[in-house]
């Protein structure tokens, strides 16, 4: 009777960081030496993302899988790409109180898990939080959030008079985007997703064969009163088809 053929071992994935928490703060020294700090410090400073903090990590052995793995923080999922190397760096403004991250494999099976509580007395809590992520490294997908008080909050406009704004700005793609407010104003909220176009190792374009998706699955998260007992979100799945699409996703009051 033959031998049973040996299971191939499952790929190794990694997520680093030091023994004091998630680090990259995106600066080299003239040795070329990067610069890392513990978590939640970071040297990040670049208009509403000065509050912004990298997830740096290595899948070491990719594998052939077509979906990609899945990096889940605090409950939000978003597809995980890498470079030929494995190698990701993912930017996250995260908020004061618990917080996890997780990474999962192509199959759902939670790899590595984290939790730490970030106690940073200057930081504010999220009384409103938007969350973007798409499934398409080559496309450049925009958040929009218009507020009451006629804000509109978007890449070229990330700091609002209110205090809110765009956290995270991802200009590599896949993701994320995120908007924050921590007093909202009362009134309507209005959320929107533009196509803006792709991106690519010459920058951006607009052309539409580059893309990896015939359609591009953007996910939207609304998170309301973040780490606090309060706490609920709505989620939404909304399909891109071409360059220039604008999707109104949500409408929501407040106050």
């Amino acid at each position: 009777m033959a031998a049973a053929a040996a299971e191939p071992a499952a790929p190794e994935r990694t997520i680093q960081r030091p023994a004091g928490g998630w680090t990259h703060s995106g600066v080299l020294l003239e040795s070329n030496q990067r610069v890392e700090y513990a978590y939640p410090n970071n040297l990040i400073d670049r208009g509403g993302q000065r509050g912004r903090t990298l997830i740096e990590g290595r899948l070491k052995q990719i594998g052939t899988h077509r979906t990609p793995p899945t990096l889940v923080v605090n409950g939000n999922a978003m597809p995980l790409y890498t470079d030929a190397e494995g190698r990701f760096a993912r930017p996250y403004a995260f908020g004061p109180g618990s917080n996890g991250i997780e990474l999962r494999g192509a199959d759902g099976q939670v790899i590595q898990r984290a939790q730490f509580y970030e106690a940073n007395a200057t930081k504010t809590r999220a009384r409103v939080r938007v969350i973007l992520a798409w499934d398409d490294p080559q496309a450049e997908l925009d958040l929009h959030v218009l507020t009451p008080d006629g804000g509109h909050a978007f890449f070229a406009n990330p700091v609002l008079a209110n205090g809110g704004g765009l956290d995270v700005d991802s200009v590599d793609g896949a993701g994320p985007e995120m908007f924050s407010l921590a007093a909202p104003v009362a009134g309507v909220y209005h959320v929107y997703v533009n196509y803006w176009g792709n991106f690519g190792e010459g920058g951006y374009h607009f052309d539409e064969s580059t893309r990896q998706q015939p359609v591009i699955t953007a996910r939207i998260t609304l998170v309301f009163d973040e780490n606090t007992g309060a706490e609920r979100r709505e989620t939404f799945t909304v399909p891109m088809r071409k360059i220039g699409d604008l999707t109104h996703v949500r409408s929501f009051r407040r106050g």
